[in-house]
């Protein structure tokens, strides 16, 4: 009988049990809120512990407890979608700094006329930046580069 005899079936399931795993493994007490909808599954960590470590340097713990949930969750699964992990708020700490930096560097370009290059940052961060500026008139946004370099270009758009 291998491991996986007794792993959940449910994607959800499969994806909460990680990430308590991962609690018990860095001795930190939280309980694991799952809300799943028809386009992600959100796992939260809530509780009284600092989760500091369960994030890490610039969020790349918690983004890779993330890839690691996405890809137990689904494995052998045709149908997927998004699972997010968070913990202590940290995602909506982080998508307010990304939001700002966005506004900043479209304020930088326009004022400058001349292109903003943003720090490298993963898939979902630039995605937050895209979205930030996608209305803002005057400016238009694309990724360059390749992982894990790849960053935001905000660039002014030329008067025709």
């Amino acid at each position: 009988m291998s491991a996986t005899d007794d792993w959940p079936e449910n994607p959800a399931e499969r994806a909460q049990e990680l990430v308590e795993g991962v609690l018990d493994e860095l001795d930190l007490d939280g309980e694991v809120v799952v809300e799943e909808d028809d386009d992600r599954i959100l796992l939260t960590v809530e509780g009284e512990d600092d989760y500091g470590l369960l994030i890490g340097k610039r969020g790349q713990t918690i983004d890779a407890l993330q890839l690691l949930c996405y890809q137990a969750a689904f494995r052998g699964l045709r149908e997927r979608k998004r699972v997010v992990v968070d913990a202590a708020g940290y995602r909506e700490r982080r998508r307010e700094t990304l939001e700002g930096r966005a506004d900043r560097a479209a304020d930088q370009a326009q004022s400058n006329n001349r292109v903003v290059e943003m720090d490298p940052m993963s898939a979902q961060e630039r995605r937050v930046v895209h979205e930030r500026l996608k209305e803002r008139a005057g400016i238009e946004t694309y990724s360059e580069g390749d992982e894990p370099n790849r960053c935001v270009i905000v660039a002014p758009l030329l008067p025709e």
